[in-house]
């Protein structure tokens, strides 16, 4: 049976529909050209998975309170700043398959949105004393910040191993998933050790969440995601990372060559794309993500069990499962 977000969300289906109510007003402002921009982004917001993290993380570990609907804007609030300001940084014109805001207002404006963003989830937590939240997201926010340039250095040279990627991804892409399980813990009064663990449950399911994302550039199914993008942007993923580790010299120089220098040419992309799959790539990434996968069903075995618990399982399974 393919489990749908909706199924997921039946647990907190309530809450998330409050939720929802109360960040489209957050999002509210008196300056006109903001206000049509943050309506426009919260028309075009995504799944909503992190907030649904948050608050089934919250469920699991005592009663969802308002420091959990707080903790869950905080980190949607943030969340987008981050995702503006990327947009900027890659020259994106498209986020969702909608246009950018950078795309439809400029640069300059958009780097004024995401700091406005930011600024209004700071504020969020710093009027209601939520120090413990905000503690975490920001570091969170820093390590993303970190992964990014870390994976920006790295690119120059195409010399990551396993060790770095795997460094950039918990950084980039899992300790913002890791944030929303401690953001939930802390926001229902639960203790350090619980809080901890709960973070350590987010890192296993966002470095899962990566790996599947990093496969989608060796898809032949029709995805969200233009397949062969990773390469085009000189980006060292797994599938590629072992794929080139398995490789004679001569090989592995070929195609680090047509990486460093071809990599507009889709010919090339493609002659790259078969290379990986020749040499075992995707097997290699699912195994490792499937690792990744039963460590966090591990975790969760330690909580009572709750219909918070079936469906934080389920959304572990959906994030490994998804089309795009």
């Amino acid at each position: 049976m393919t489990v749908t977000l909706e199924t997921i969300k039946s647990p907190i289906a309530a809450e998330m529909e409050i939720f929802e109510i109360r960040f489209r007003d957050s999002m509210r402002t008196k300056v006109l050209l903001l206000d049509k921009i943050m309506t426009y982004i919260v028309k075009h917001k995504g799944k909503q998975i992190r907030p649904m993290f948050v608050f089934l993380a919250a469920g699991m570990c005592g009663n969802i309170t308002e420091a959990t609907y707080r903790g869950a804007a905080l980190i949607e609030l943030l969340h987008t700043a981050t995702l503006v300001h990327d947009d900027v940084v890659d020259a994106a014109s498209y986020r969702r398959g909608f246009f950018s805001i950078n795309a439809l207002w400029k640069n300059k404006i958009a780097v004024l949105v995401g700091d406005y963003l930011l600024s209004r989830g700071l504020l969020l937590s710093i009027e209601h004393g939520d120090f413990d939240l905000l503690r975490i997201v920001s570091d969170a926010v820093r390590q993303m910040s970190e992964g990014e340039l870390l994976q920006m250095e790295k690119a120059r040279r195409l010399d990551i191993d396993e060790a770095i990627y795997f460094e950039i991804i918990r950084q980039k892409t899992a300790t913002l998933i890791a944030s929303c399980c401690a953001v939930g813990a802390a926001s229902v009064g639960a203790g350090d050790e619980i809080v901890k663990r709960m973070s350590n449950l987010g890192e296993k399911i966002g470095i899962a969440f990566q790996i599947k994302d990093d496969l989608f550039d060796y898809s032949n199914e029709e995805i969200g995601k233009p397949v062969g993008i990773d390469i085009k942007e000189k980006k060292m993923t797994l599938p590629l990372i072992f794929a080139l580790n398995q490789a004679k010299r001569k090989e592995k120089n070929y195609i680090i060559n047509l990486i460093k220098n071809k990599s507009e040419n889709s010919q090339a992309i493609a002659e790259v794309i078969d290379f990986v799959r020749r040499s075992g790539g995707i097997e290699y990434a699912c195994q490792v993500m499937e690792g990744y996968v039963r460590q966090a069903r591990a975790i969760l075995c330690n909580f009572g069990d709750s219909p918070y618990k079936t469906a934080m399982l389920q959304l572990i399974e959906y994030v490994i499962k998804r089309k795009h």
